[in-house]
């Protein structure tokens, strides 16, 4: 069982930009306090001159206005920053019930190509580039491939880039690349599945001693808790944003990405019970309404 290993087992150390910190504390009246900011920031190893100097270019950038000085200023999250926070609902709902067994695949490969003139290179290379988050796996020029049902997003994508006039999109449940027609040989061939794998094994390395440690000390400090949360969220996304959420038939099992959300998932419930920061802090709502539902299904 996950959380169950020796509990001599190290927390391997977390690299959170400052950013990232910053935005984590938000709450739920759009604020962040700099002095609970300055409080947490050496728990992650930043310097107080880190810290001012990322709040500097965040006010400079428009993403908060500040009201005040030092540590007791108030940052106030413009409605930019607040549209770009916390995990895609969507696509982590999703793959948590790939975990649950909720979402099998149905065989069909969905394709997109396009051919997008050189005028446009720009929006075609921020085609390519959403096409990827997205997901999908070039084949070869300007065909891509997903083995999710992406054309929704596919289209709200070319949409906003105007060049929904340029794809064509089909779907095929017959594909062979080169020799090769085994669907799961294809995806390994398509996907670089060792390195999201290796982000799902560093993500459980993260989780399970900070599982282990709110499971034995039901009254960590405030501070310690929201640094959990921090690392957890900030090591949660560097998994979840490159993994194209290929079906569990697609995949080598057992998967890592299966036992790494579900560490994180105990890791939230526990961080969620009678806390004062999961009321107060946006982050921690984020992730509650997110991954417990989700993992609910397990």
């Amino acid at each position: 069982m996950p959380g169950t290993d020796s509990p001599r087992t190290p927390e391997p150390a977390v690299q959170v930009p400052t950013r990232t910190l910053v935005e984590a504390l938000i709450r739920t009246d759009h604020t962040v306090d700099t002095g609970e900011l300055y409080a947490i920031a050496p728990l992650l190893g930043m310097t107080d001159q880190q810290v001012r100097l990322c709040v500097k270019r965040l006010v400079t950038e428009g993403r908060f206005t500040q009201e005040g000085r030092g540590r007791k200023a108030v940052l106030r999250a413009t409605g930019a920053t607040e549209q770009t926070l916390g995990p895609d609902v969507e696509f982590v709902t999703h793959a948590f019930r790939q975990d649950a067994g909720l979402a099998p695949w149905d065989g069909t490969w969905h394709l997109v190509a396009f051919a997008v003139p050189e005028t446009a290179r720009s929006a075609r290379d921020a085609l390519r580039a959403a096409l990827t988050r997205l997901g999908g796996a070039p084949v070869q020029g300007g065909l891509y491939i997903s083995a999710n049902a992406w054309e929704p997003y596919v289209e709200d994508q070319a949409r906003h880039l105007d060049v929904l006039d340029h794809l064509t999109l089909l779907t095929t449940d017959n594909l062979r690349h080169g020799n090769e027609n085994d669907p799961a040989e294809i995806a390994r061939t398509l996907w670089p599945q060792d390195e999201i794998a290796d982000r799902y094994q560093r993500l459980a390395s993260v989780a399970r001693p900070r599982l282990r440690r709110l499971q034995e000390d039901t009254h960590l400090p405030s501070p310690q808790r929201l640094t959990i949360a921090v690392e957890l969220a900030a090591e949660f996304t560097r998994a979840m944003e490159p993994d194209p959420l290929l079906p569990p038939e697609l995949l080598p099992q057992p998967w890592p990405g299966t036992q790494a959300r579900e560490l994180v998932a105990q890791c939230w419930s526990l961080l969620g019970e009678y806390t004062e920061e999961s009321e107060r802090v946006s982050l921690f709502q984020l992730y509650r309404d997110v991954i417990r539902p989700a993992a609910a299904d397990n």
